[in-house]
């Protein structure tokens, strides 16, 4: 038995049972680990051993929790559970206690994490086909290992990981040859103590880095909170402008938008520290994007859709914004839809947005008022995305253009952000044969 996993103390309790959870599990199992040494907790699902925490605590008695990052590390019950000599790990830590030979690259940020994850691993694709891209981009790190231990998957030479900042809270074994951060803004201050506290765990990503962490120029609060930390050789700082960048002719890129270029400069700028081939970069270069994020549904009826869902930071709403905005069509209109569930971010910032002539805003679901009255906002208001879409159908005219890039989350309707862009897209084609 590997020799973490087997130091690990028994009972072993996995905390939230979503896909991280599963994948933990079955790699506890896959590694020798009893199914009667493993209980399974979470708050929601049903099908679970235990859904209230001090059952867990006093009948199962784990000796470890592998707590998911959904799960709040600051929740009493786990911090008294620590006091008390309870180990705490994660479905990433379980992982890592497997790795031998592999190259990790890390990526966080508020926004453009996962697209500059996805582009790192089109680039990987035209050279390095077996290597891993995952972590909180979808694919928990944990299913690779249990793919080494099942041998359906190779060892692999680079592994790019997406990186939460409830990801970093929980990661001990982690080492990271580069790293990157894209952007600082806030998000997630429902589960912070403070913006300060927010930044503070994303540059934990620093200490875990054994060469460089590149840093995007433009990545909002990122540079100046750098310069607060005190400078360091291993930090480089990242612009689409640099010298070094120019022969690669990153502006033929398909992707849209000047936020795209940054992340494609700041994933091409790893590549060439890393030593990929050419090749790579002409792959990122083709990369289209990410599903939910910017995407580009066509024109139907002469009104062009995109997708935005998994935009839940005020940042993200403007990038989309902006781009949808600079690529209408003459005489057309840009309508955003805005809403899901708060998370107590900063609505106010999208005031800006007032300025620009020709946009329409749509307000739907839970935070509807409340992103309404913070950002100042003109726009009619909805209880559910579907209504605020039949209002749409009934405004729209050739040549505009129906944005969703949503702020909130979408747990207020729908499971995920995937699941409410589905929606959205099977709107879209409904919408295409009327």
């Amino acid at each position: 038995m590997n020799e973490y996993i087997k130091n690990l103390k028994t009972p072993i309790a996995i905390v939230g049972m979503g896909r991280s959870g599963d994948a933990a599990k079955k790699l506890l199992k896959k590694a020798g680990v009893a199914a009667a040494d493993i209980v399974t907790f979470d708050g929601k699902l049903s099908a679970v051993d235990f859904n209230d925490p001090n059952k867990l605590m006093s009948e199962a008695k784990p000796g470890t929790l592998v707590v998911s990052p959904g799960v709040p590390l600051a929740s009493p019950w786990i911090q008294e559970a620590k006091k008390q000599g309870v180990h705490i790990t994660s479905e990433i830590s379980l992982a890592c206690a497997f790795l031998t030979t592999e190259r990790l690259i890390g990526v966080t940020g508020s926004v453009g994490k996962s697209t500059t994850v996805s582009l790192l691993g089109a680039g990987l694709a035209a050279f390095s086909p077996t290597s891993f891209v995952g972590g909180n981009l979808g694919i928990p790190f944990a299913e690779y290992a249990v793919g080494i231990l099942e041998g359906t998957h190779p060892i692999s030479e680079w592994v790019v990981l997406e990186l939460s900042s409830y990801q970093l809270e929980n990661c001990e074994g982690l080492q990271l040859e580069y790293s990157i951060i894209t952007y600082f803004t806030s998000n997630h201050l429902e589960r912070y103590e403070s913006l300060e506290h927010y930044y503070q765990t994303k540059w934990k990503i620093l200490s875990l880095t054994k060469k460089t962490l590149l840093l995007n120029k433009e990545g909002g609060d990122l540079v100046e909170y750098f310069k607060k930390c005190g400078s360091t050789d291993q930090v480089e700082i990242v612009s689409r402008q640099d010298e070094k960048l120019k022969s690669l002719r990153l502006e033929q890129a398909l992707l849209i938008g000047q936020h795209n270029q940054d992340n494609l400069a700041i994933a091409s700028t790893l590549a060439l520290q890393a030593g990929w081939p050419h090749s790579a970069i002409e792959a990122m270069k083709k990369f289209t994007g990410l599903s939910h994020r910017l995407e580009n549904l066509g024109v139907h009826r002469g009104v062009r859709f995109i997708n935005d869902s998994k935009a839940t930071a005020m940042d993200s709403v403007l990038i989309a914004t902006t781009a949808a905005f600079d690529t209408l069509s003459n005489g057309g209109k840009l309508f955003v839809l805005l809403g899901g569930r708060d998370k107590n971010l900063p609505w106010h910032e999208l005031g800006t947005l007032s300025h620009f002539k020709g946009i329409e805003f749509v307000f739907f679901g839970e935070c509807r008022q409340i992103a309404k009255e913070k950002s100042l906002l003109p726009g009619v208001s909805f209880n559910h995305l579907n209504e605020a879409l039949d209002y749409i159908q009934s405004s729209v005219k050739s040549q505009d253009t129906v944005l969703l890039s949503p702020g909130g989350t979408s747990l207020d309707e729908f499971t995920s952000f995937e699941d409410r862009g589905n929606f959205f897209k099977k709107w879209v084609s409904s919408f295409s044969t009327l």
